[in-house]
């Protein structure tokens, strides 16, 4: 059992929004069970929470919704938790030599908040800069998709779809912006309803101001 100093500590933690690293902290065996199996085990355990709350399970309305839960879990919103969901990217020479800025505008995401598991939701803007490798362009709504489903950071979030694309494209000349709304901001705590939040990350040329002026100038037109 948690001590009341480590639950307040905690809460410290969730309501500052701190994130312990760059990487979604898994453990070594987080993929040993089946996605069925997992199934089964989240539906025993969310019957078990929604029996604590009062609810009815023997509703015609209720009595499937730990079943839809599990599966909503493990198949839907956290299924970038695991890496056979990655998406295959394939990326090409740039044959045409465009030495310019591509950049994909309002990529609509969906997360969920770790601290508080309550919705995340906003728009990406991925700016690149070849250095020899292009993408598709379905390929960079795919890449921040697989990121924002799961349990997130919005600080980490943008920093894992930076380095994707870094990776993939082999080049530091990449550059994101994430703008979103936070449900644990404007439903609970400080129920702030106005208020979104906005992270970036870039590298290579983007060091330039000239660059992410050009950038901004080119989503501001989205």
């Amino acid at each position: 059992m948690n001590t009341t100093i480590e639950k307040e500590i905690f809460d410290i933690i969730g309501d500052n929004h701190q994130m312990t690293s760059s990487e979604t902290p898994l453990r070594p065996d987080a993929f040993d069970r089946t996605d069925s199996e997992k199934m089964d085990v989240i539906e025993h355990h969310f019957e078990i929470i929604m029996n604590e709350l009062g609810l009815d399970l023997n509703d015609d309305s209720l009595k499937g919704t730990p079943h839809r839960v599990a599966k909503m879990f493990v198949q839907e919103i956290f299924s970038g938790l695991n890496p056979a969901n990655k998406p295959k990217v394939s990326v090409f020479d740039n044959s045409y030599h465009y030495d310019k800025m591509l950049v994909e505008a309002n990529i609509s995401f969906n997360s969920t908040c770790e601290h508080h598991f309550l919705p995340i939701v906003g728009k990406a803007h991925v700016g690149y800069v070849s250095s020899g490798k292009v993408i598709g362009l379905s390929k960079l709504n795919r890449i921040v998709d697989y990121y924002a489903r799961r349990p997130q950071v919005q600080e980490r979030m943008v920093m894992q779809i930076f380095n994707e694309l870094k990776t993939v494209l082999e080049t530091d000349n990449v550059m994101i912006v994430m703008e979103a709304e936070h449900l644990c901001v404007s439903s609970r705590g400080i129920k702030d309803e106005s208020s979104f939040t906005s992270t970036l990350q870039y590298g290579g040329v983007f060091n330039q101001k000239e660059f992410r002026d050009d950038f901004y100038k080119l989503i501001q037109r989205s």
